[in-house]
């Protein structure tokens, strides 16, 4: 990955280039193992089961044993689930604010075609460097596999062709949660063929050498003096191009990008991903996992010109959020999250599936199993953890974010007062950095909530 920094000026572009949006992969997907040819049922651990069927090209569904004819994740018949990429990552930041684009290969690399080759029902997989710390022996160390290889397609034989193995695992958690873990093998690459060049009359040969050699040439003079001065050294022949390419090609020879596609429908809703400002609903969007500042306008004009204008890239998009999360719940009452810090992106902008970019060499999360909103957001809490009961006080009145000294608190309180506003607590926050005002802000904090038993004080210092 590479991050450059980029503080505002005076003026700034108001208008400055959004993050790039990941384009939908597409593939094709078979089978290496006469085992799979007819339907087939898999177990994880007692509450779970994988279900394999060939029609259509196959796919893959998991079901809860409280509700087998209903499948809480589901692939697409006759088309991968799993695909991966070899790409840069190229983030620039201002002030807390980023962009995030895919910077450009010599040779792009996306392996977007897949084979199973096998499933299978095993135990503990601790040479793939599967978690289980948090498994009880409540349930069954069996876990099930899928293996196979992912390709990148070479018809023309253009590019390098490349291959690696991969591995899909799914082990059962606790009584609703099935956890799934994707890992790669080495990343072969095999040379692209030469083309056979046609056959030309020796006349027409005779001039495509005397041209050759005159822009050689042509390219020698007009560079030499310019390139000295620079310290550069140019050198014509394709040999040292081609050198240089393969030089670029080897700090890419592992897979960076792990793409999960799965089934949807285009009446399933989908709910969540932390705490978002701008939508309720996002199907027909993508969705970026990346903690930022939240900006100020976020799309709305003129207030994010404005914003833009006087500090760069503060204005934010409808997307910016200082809490994603990579979770969901859906109308269907489907829900998945992602595990790990890894920046991800989530397609829903296809009626008939998910597609989740994650920027990493693995990738790991949990299918849940409830049937309504609270069953699920219950279950998804009880691992990730739950926030500490509110107090009372919380709800009796309002909470008042604001800065500044005790004559600008004291003013606005006076305020509310004379307009009857209940009013539970002050919200002030002391930023390092400005010295001359956090010292006023704590007294006031500490001088008002020692003057009134139902006022409350809140501080936030950040850096």
């Amino acid at each position: 990955m590479k991050v450059t920094k980029k503080h505002h000026k005076h003026l700034n572009n108001p208008f400055p280039s959004p993050s790039s949006n990941p384009p939908h992969i597409h593939g094709t997907l078979s089978t290496g193992s006469s085992l799979l040819s007819s339907p087939r049922a898999f177990p994880v651990g007692s509450d779970f089961l994988l279900t394999w069927s060939p029609d259509g090209g196959g796919h893959l569904s998991i079901s809860h044993s409280s509700a087998p004819e209903r499948p809480i994740w589901r692939t697409l018949p006759g088309e991968p689930f799993l695909s991966a990429a070899s790409a840069r990552t190229e983030a620039e930041e201002s002030r807390g604010s980023f962009v995030v684009a895919d910077g450009e290969l010599p040779s792009p690399l996306l392996c977007n075609h897949q084979s199973i080759d096998d499933i299978t029902t095993t135990t503990y997989h601790d040479e793939l460097g599967i978690d289980h710390t948090n498994k009880t022996d409540d349930f069954p160390a069996a876990t099930v596999t899928i293996s196979g290889w992912l390709s990148k397609n070479n018809r023309r034989h253009t590019a390098a062709a490349a291959a690696a193995k991969y591995w899909l695992v799914l082990d059962q958690k606790n009584t609703h949660q099935v956890g799934f873990h994707v890992r790669f093998g080495e990343l072969i690459m095999s040379p692209p063929l030469k083309k056979k060049k046609k056959k030309n009359s020796s006349t027409l040969s005779r001039w495509n050498l005397v041209c050759r050699r005159w822009r050689r040439r042509r390219l020698t003079l007009s560079s030499s003096s310019s390139s000295q001065r620079r310290g550069l050294l140019l050198l014509p022949s394709s040999s040292s191009s081609e050198e240089s390419i393969e030089e670029e090609d080897k700090k890419f020879r592992e897979l960076n990008r792990v793409y999960l596609t799965y089934s949807s429908d285009k009446e399933e809703r989908f709910y969540g991903f932390g705490e978002q400002f701008s939508h309720m609903e996002f199907k027909g969007r993508r969705v970026p996992i990346l903690v930022q500042e939240q900006g100020i306008g976020r799309g709305d004009q003129p207030i994010t010109f404005a914003a833009n204008f006087v500090s760069y890239r503060s204005g934010g998009d409808w997307s910016t959020t200082y809490a994603p999360s990579p979770f969901y719940i859906t109308s269907r009452m489907r829900s998945l999250y992602l595990e790990g810090h890894n920046y991800s992106v989530f397609d829903l902008t296809k009626p008939d599936r998910v597609q989740i970019q994650i920027h990493g060499n693995s990738a790991q999360g949990r299918i849940l199993n409830g049937d309504s909103p609270a069953t699920l957001i219950e279950r998804y809490t009880e691992n990730i953890g739950r926030p500490p009961v509110l107090p009372n006080w919380i709800i009796s009145g309002a909470i008042v974010g604001m800065q500044g000294g005790t004559e600008a608190v004291r003013k606005v309180w006076d305020q509310l007062q004379d307009h009857d506003v209940p009013v539970s607590a002050f919200w002030l926050q002391a930023r390092l950095g400005w010295p001359e005002e956090d010292d006023n802000r704590i007294a006031t904090m500490v001088e008002l909530g020692s003057g009134h038993d139902t006022l409350h004080w809140m501080a936030t210092t950040c850096k």
